[in-house]
């Protein structure tokens, strides 16, 4: 009889193809084990409580703000206890950024970072090249480049919320420092007005946009030469995956320094409940290692988490230069809170923040929602 594993991953091409072409091979090399991949929409994704698709699957594919609340509940296998510690060193130290380490709470290592992003710059060198403009290097130029109607970046709550948190640390104060607060007053009102300054030269359609969504109209459409900050998609990158190919790139400057975008990715998670945990600590292994990231995963439209896909050649061959050109924002970007009850606040918090950038409105007094809101979250995961 096979052993069969399920798994639950996301619906894109980033998210689902490399994880079936690994499914299939590790299938192979293994007679007798077969792993199937169901997906779920990026919203269902970021909403889908794990402990309840923890009941249902064997492995998931988790954002890294839910780490503490794993660890808490204990519905994830704590990956130190099972897997070699050489190999989660390697994990370690060849990570895109603080990937790796996002997974890991207070020791319990949840998941490995199979797959790695932040917001990064992208642009059309057609329409560039037809508006006789240059891909912005400061915010200044940004904002001229949007005043001529040629920008658009995501605008849904939670890639809302995340360009705030950018522009707080970008602006020299990084979020979550306190127990009390989200941010000062200073630095928080300046980022909402500049948010909401640059959103007001930007179509307002993108306000119900994902990534996903901005990059797809990015490819087909005419009138959007340039996004200042959108989680990458390296599969935009790649000639023939849409109509036109997105070059990226690395942000712009805030003052003297790049943009410090908020760091993404996912991690491949192992179910408590799972009744095969060494077939499926050993499909995991084999999913996050060097020798799969950089060639079956990456070629598979995967985005991977391990370094050493990131500046392999050939890699960067096949979609532009996509990793080695966003490397070094990965590497400083900013790392979300993780504790039990952070979801209580991200989940709410990007609306307030989007109503703003939309409509305007008393900055502070969306700050003092947003404090409202910590304090619960801080709250609700010492319950």
């Amino acid at each position: 009889m096979s052993i069969v594993l399920k798994g639950i991953t996301w619906h894109h091409s980033r998210g689902f193809v490399p994880l079936a072409a690994t499914a299939q091979r590790f299938a192979e090399r293994n007679p007798g084990v077969e792993i199937v991949w169901e997906k779920r929409s990026l919203q269902q994704f970021a909403d889908a409580p794990i402990e309840q698709l923890a009941e249902r699957y064997d492995l998931l594919v988790i954002d890294h703000p839910w780490a503490g609340f794993a660890a808490d509940r204990r519905i994830l296998v704590p990956l130190e206890r099972h897997l070699p510690a050489s190999f989660l060193e390697d994990q370690g130290r060849h990570s895109v950024g603080r990937s790796h380490e996002s997974y890991n709470f207070g020791g319990y290592q949840s998941a490995l970072a199979i797959d790695a992003a932040t917001p990064v710059a992208s642009y059309r060198e057609d329409i560039m090249a037809r508006e006789a403009a240059e891909p912005p290097t400061t915010w200044e130029e940004l904002l001229a480049l949007a005043e001529r109607g040629l920008v658009a970046f995501p605008g849904i709550p939670i890639d809302t919320l995340m360009n705030f948190y950018m522009l707080c640390s970008s602006l020299g104060e990084d979020p979550f420092l306190r127990d009390s607060e989200v941010v000062s007053c200073e630095i928080g009102i300046q980022a909402l007005e500049r948010l909401k300054e640059l959103a007001g030269y930007c179509p307002q359609e993108m306000f119900g946009w994902n990534p996903i969504q901005l990059y797809e109209a990015m490819a087909v459409r005419g009138d959007i030469a340039y996004c200042p900050f959108a989680y990458g998609y390296s599969n935009y990158s790649r000639p023939g995956y849409a109509a036109n190919v997105i070059t990226f790139a690395d942000t712009v400057r805030l003052g003297e320094r790049k943009l410090r975008t908020t760091l993404g990715g996912t991690g491949l998670a192992v179910s408590v409940r799972c009744r095969h945990l060494d077939e499926a600590l050993q499909y995991a292994m084999y999913t996050a290692d060097p020798a799969a990231q950089r060639t079956l995963y990456a070629q598979s439209g995967g985005q991977p988490g391990h370094r050493a896909a990131w500046t392999d050649a050939a890699v960067n061959r096949s979609c532009g230069g996509y990793f080695e050109r966003t490397l070094t924002a990965l590497d400083r970007s900013f790392l979300r809170p993780r504790y039990s009850g952070y979801l209580h606040f991200q989940d709410r918090a990007g609306d307030f923040v989007r109503r703003y950038a939309m409509q305007g409105g008393d900055a502070g007094g969306v700050l003092e929602k947003l404090n409202d809101l910590y304090r619960d979250s801080r709250r609700e995961g010492a319950l």
